[in-house]
């Protein structure tokens, strides 16, 4: 049901005031922000229609009002009003994206502390596996006569590596033979097709080489389950301890942040580019007095990952939800210039 101009204003003016203050407020105070053009008895009886409804409620008998999770819902849906970035915000956050040749895990990792820095919360990212993710490129850096540093390039952007001791010497022919070797059996093959038992077929074909180059073919299964899982960056943990209605709950809140495999379900689990949840709309009877914002980043039509944060309900939505979104897009530019640039 929608509500008509002057229930929705006076719910605005509930739900703006409970996230400045976290108080509740009263019916005159309404009237002196809606400028006396609403009588304080219209606005007694506007909240006591709203109350009736679900949208509000008084925490005392005594009490003004403070907004229900499902009045900051409509407040979301039909009422917000974003908030522009300030160019000084906009060009701080531009200015972490402006490498030459940015390694895509530090840029996420740094957009994830940035981002908890902006805005006061904790802040979460992650690259999300989907059945298209496929090996770009193999690369097989020399490091010592008998050490090298393996990559995995995926098509998402994202960069892994391990360092890899073998028993012969790392000659140019070497490296250049199994480069190519594996780069012809892996590159552009779906990380969910490279199996151990994929593996395993990859070095029967080496013959009597299968035992050298074993530890190589090794390293490379360990980099394509690592990129199948997923990163994932958090921060601001701390930031969550300056908001009082969140100080109760921290302990159990800690240990759902802390839970990778938790954390990668609840942040991978919508499909939608931006996604909010209020209280109790989230899973997790951890979060049901926090709320989240997550946003997606993409190359080209393609979900790659989420980055977002979590704070208490009465978190300042048209501030953050434009940084989120912000974020997110400069993710997507700054990963798609990185692989048309030929990462």
């Amino acid at each position: 049901m929608e509500l008509d101009p002057r229930k929705s204003r006076i719910l605005t003016c509930v739900v703006e005031s409970y996230i400045r203050t976290g108080e509740p407020i009263g019916s005159k105070l309404i009237a002196a922000m809606l400028e006396d053009t609403v009588s304080s008895a219209t606005v007694r009886n506007d909240l006591a229609y709203l109350g009736e409804q679900g949208y509000i409620e008084q925490p005392h008998t005594s009490a003004g009002r403070i907004p229900t999770h499902r009045g900051l819902r409509y407040y979301l849906d039909h009422l917000m009003s974003p908030q522009p970035l300030e160019d000084a915000t906009r060009g701080e956050i531009d200015a972490l994206f402006n490498y030459c040749d940015p390694d895509p895990n530090r840029v996420l990792e740094g957009a994830t502390r940035m981002l908890a820095k902006e805005t006061g919360c904790f802040a979460i990212s992650t690259t999300i596996s989907r059945q298209s993710l496929f090996v770009k490129r193999i690369e097989i850096i020399p490091a010592t006569a008998h050490t090298v540093v393996i990559l995995l390039l995926c098509s998402n952007g994202m960069v892994k590596n391990k360092v890899c001791r073998v028993n012969f010497n790392l000659t140019p022919n070497v490296v250049d033979f199994f480069q190519s070797f594996a780069n012809g059996r892996l590159a552009g093959r779906s990380l969910n097709e490279i199996t151990a038992q994929y593996i395993n077929s990859m070095a029967f074909t080496l013959g009597e080489h299968t035992d050298i180059f074993a530890p190589l073919l090794a390293a490379i299964y360990e980099l394509c389950r690592e990129a199948c899982e997923g990163a994932l960056y958090r921060s601001g943990t701390g930031n969550l301890l300056e908001h009082p209605e969140l100080r109760n709950v921290a302990d159990r809140l800690y240990r759902l942040l802390d839970s990778r495999e938790e954390m990668l379900r609840i942040i991978g689990s919508r499909e939608n580019d931006l996604f909010v949840s209020v209280g109790r709309e989230n899973a997790r009877s951890e979060m049901e007095n926090s709320s989240m914002i997550v946003a997606r980043y993409r190359i080209g039509e393609d979900s790659i990952g989420a980055l977002g944060l979590v704070g208490p309900v009465r978190m300042d939505y048209a501030r953050l939800i434009p940084h989120v979104e912000y974020f997110a897009n400069m993710l997507s530019r700054m990963l798609s210039d990185t692989l048309n640039n030929g990462l």
